[in-house]
């Protein structure tokens, strides 16, 4: 049987006449760029996210840089995050001109140690550059653990940028993801939870000065047209995302359910199976599974065995943000994140969409329970977190 790690065309052709219909829709009316179908999801996509306002941006990392620059952060500043996520997180922070300072992430939840947060602030001492803000990332649909975060920003004078990009319809204590913060910030990149047919991004807010930053920013910083009053990007949404996510948008909630069912499937098949790790639900979220992260040891000969069954899987991710090339030269050395660092060698992320069938689950449990009883992983299993 053949599980691919993603399936976007049963998707599409669940939706084929909603979404052709909608594309046809913005050809008649040649609203290509920006325009009334970006704009009426720009207000749905706010209301679904129980905010204000709603910006539709070119990327997920536009969304992230943008907010930084529209709340002031800039060079001489530190913004602090983890190394748990895409690099587009730090990428963004590096634009906008400031240090990106990488914490350790919670070993369960995968997301920002709030405790990891309140020590590096601590005894950051006198160092130069100012903290600024944090980005906690929402990472595989689940948001870090909000509050604390949020008392020791409002302590410390920190705006809060949510990388929400991998979570569309999580929830904390009963919030939307995105809503919490100074801004929330999204991707629509097509395999997201809820995708775009090409790159698409938004930020949410409740601040109105900061929603209309964006706005300008977003158009070459035109207050109307040819008037500019500041120095902005292109980083419209184009018409064509905005009508494919409007018809999106409105099955979201039930692909998310079915998503949940599917882990709740892997969930039970594999908590018996020594030597595999599955994903902690944390008591306070709504974990809506972008991706269904196990841990493994052994992973690259654990993904061979998987991929000679057919069965085809990912790594998100297989270096830290803070380990990569690009990030050498700020000069952090290995063991600095020794949670995320450990995480990353074990990281294996299984099939996970709401098109995926049960008997596809199933075998995918089998044959990980084959593997696992057949090479017994001895002295290297990961034992069941208690």
């Amino acid at each position: 049987m053949k599980v691919p790690f993603i399936d976007l065309k049963s998707q599409y052709d669940s939706i084929r006449e909603e979404v052709n219909g909608a594309i046809q829709q913005v050809l008649d009316a040649c609203a290509f760029a920006g325009g009334p179908f970006t704009e009426e999801f720009e207000k749905n996509f706010a209301r679904f996210c129980g905010s204000r306002h709603c910006i539709g941006v070119g990327s997920g990392t536009d969304a992230l840089w943008i907010s930084l620059l529209a709340l002031g952060v800039g060079a001489g500043d530190e913004v602090i995050t983890v190394p748990s996520t895409f690099i587009a997180t730090a990428e963004a922070i590096s634009f906008s001109g400031a240090t990106p300072v990488f914490i350790d992430i919670d070993e369960k939840t995968y997301t920002m140690d709030p405790q990891k947060l309140e020590d590096y602030l601590k005894a950051r001492g006198t160092k130069p550059n100012r903290p600024k803000a944090v980005i906690p990332v929402h990472l595989f649909g689940q948001t870090a653990d909000m509050d604390p975060i949020l008392e020791i920003a409002k302590r410390y004078g920190l705006f809060v940028i949510e990388d929400a990009c991998q979570s569309h319809g999580a929830l904390y204590r009963g919030r939307p993801a995105g809503s919490m913060g100074d801004t929330g910030c999204f991707s629509f990149y097509p395999g997201k939870n809820l995708g775009a047919y090409g790159e698409a991004g938004a930020v949410v807010t409740d601040n109105s000065e900061v929603a209309e930053t964006i706005r300008k920013f977003r158009d070459h910083g035109q207050s109307k047209k040819y008037f500019h009053s500041m120095i902005g990007w292109n980083s419209r949404m184009d018409g064509l995302q905005g009508a494919v996510l409007n018809v999106k948008l409105k099955h979201l909630p039930r692909w998310n359910r079915d998503r949940e069912a599917n882990a709740g499937l892997y969930n039970r098949l594999l908590s018996e199976i020594d030597g595999v790790v599955e994903p902690v639900k944390a008591e306070y979220a709504r974990h809506i599974y972008h991706i269904y992260a196990i841990r493994v040891q052994e992973r690259d000969r654990f993904i061979r065995a998987l991929e000679e069954k057919d069965i085809h899987c990912g790594i998100h991710y297989p270096v830290p943000v803070h380990l990569q090339e690009a990030y050498r030269s700020n000069g952090i050395r290995k063991s600095a994140c020794p949670v995320a660092e450990k995480c990353a060698t074990e990281f294996v992320s299984l099939p996970m969409y709401p098109e995926l069938k049960t008997d596809q689950i199933e075998y995918v449990a089998s044959e990980i329970r084959r593997y696992c009883e057949a090479k017994a992983l001895s002295s290297g299993i990961i034992r069941k977190a208690s």
